[in-house]
């Protein structure tokens, strides 16, 4: 077997977000920090109290979005968290109307959560600044958004809270008194979070099966409620009760006895945590070469494409016969797999894991890219509805 280096056949979700974010970091909340004065070249400076005027302005503007899921029993402000702040810092226009039209949006999302009788009681964000690199008047920040949501009883049966975590980059471009404007924001997780408006850019993904012919998945239904299809969950000798804590151990803190292959050019980690989630409950190595999507395998130093890849790991697990397909997403249960084609071009692009089913039916997944635990499958088919969606019982 050779070293594998990450497949260009691996295809993961590529999430950019159509929102942004609404205005500025400062006199409300913050002192009215100086940005930093211009110098003659033309550079600015950026000091602590900017780069911290810099995490505020994000912290309100992830918070805005967050805020807009929560059913607190009152009517929505007209204006958000971060617009009423202004100072030295503040967002472009341009982004402040993307940002409405995008907290418009995740109303909708509300809406359509509810009607699945699905609700958030309260919501925590928080985001801490990772990286800032300055170059002239343009100054790009990295950082990383924390978020926590807690499920309202609604059903009485639902998991206290769901969370992710997911990493954006900032650009600012300050004008020639040295006052900086947030102008853009951009997702570099290939995933999806709970609170991002987004829309889907994929580059196809070749066919290059080593037979050519590989197993189809059959498309799962997303209508509520679904058709009675309990688990045995003593048949197969599997435990899925590992399964599901593996993936609760490791959905945030990576395990370092394997790779993270988030951030790696159109990759993500996704498939990669589902089949460590697998192995930990089980699933045995089947070895052989990378390429060959009828070989499962995966440790620190070689991963098979079926291990780390979407499309791959598909392949494998219905050939091998490890998973067979079923007909509603609502019937997925605990050590059950979720994959997704948002584009329905036939490819699939995301992988995900139950870890937990509420006696009402609704299954919860946990998966990497963006970081995500106990997510219901009903706020992933309400986000994204016009997803082709594939489910397994494994």
């Amino acid at each position: 077997m050779r070293t594998r280096k990450l497949s260009r056949k691996r295809r993961r979700a590529t999430i950019v977000t159509a929102a942004a974010a609404s205005v500025v970091a400062g006199a409300a909340l913050l002192p009215n920090w100086s940005a930093g004065a211009a110098s003659v070249a033309g550079d600015v400076t950026v000091d602590p109290s900017t780069r911290a005027t810099f995490q505020q302005l994000a912290d309100a503007v992830f918070t805005d979005r967050t805020d807009t899921l929560v059913d607190s029993g009152k009517t929505r402000q007209n204006t958000s968290l971060a617009s009423r702040f202004s100072g030295d810092v503040r967002l472009s226009s341009a982004l402040s109307r993307e940002e409405n039209s995008a907290l418009s949006q995740l109303q909708g999302r509300k809406s359509r959560l509810a009607s699945l009788g699905e609700k958030y009681s309260s919501a925590n964000t928080s985001v801490a600044l990772d990286r800032t690199r300055v170059k002239g008047r343009h100054a790009t920040v990295d950082v990383t958004e924390t978020t926590t949501l807690t499920y309202q009883k609604v059903q009485g049966n639902e998991p206290k809270t769901t969370g992710f975590q997911a990493h954006h980059k900032l650009t600012f471009k300050a004008d020639r008194n040295g006052d900086w404007q947030l102008t853009g924001i951009r997702d570099t997780d290939d995933g999806v979070a709970v609170n991002q408006v987004a829309t889907t850019t994929f580059v196809a993904a070749p066919n290059t099966a080593d037979d050519n012919n590989p197993p189809a998945a059959a498309r799962s239904a997303t209508t509520w409620p679904a058709p009675a299809k309990p688990k045995n969950f003593s048949a197969t000798g599997y435990d899925y009760k590992a399964m599901a804590a593996y993936a609760a151990k490791y959905w945030k803190n990576y395990n370092p006895a394997y790779p993270d292959f988030n951030g790696q050019g159109a990759g993500g980690d996704c498939t990669n945590f589902v089949s460590q989630s697998l192995k930990a409950g089980g699933w045995k190595h089947v070895p052989g070469y990378t390429y060959d999507f009828h070989k499962w395998f995966g440790n620190s130093d070689i991963q098979s494409d079926s291990f780390v890849g979407v499309n791959e790991f598909s392949w494998f697990a219905l050939s091998s016969k490890r998973v067979a397909s079923l007909a509603n997403v609502y019937q997925l249960d605990v050590g059950d797999v979720l994959q997704m084609d948002f584009n329905k071009d036939g490819s699939k692009d995301h992988t995900m894991i139950v870890t937990y089913r509420s006696p009402q039916g609704v299954p919860y997944v946990t998966y990497h890219s963006t970081n995500t635990y106990n997510r219901s499958v009903a706020s992933i088919v309400a986000s994204y509805p016009n997803a082709a969606y594939y489910a397994y019982r494994t």
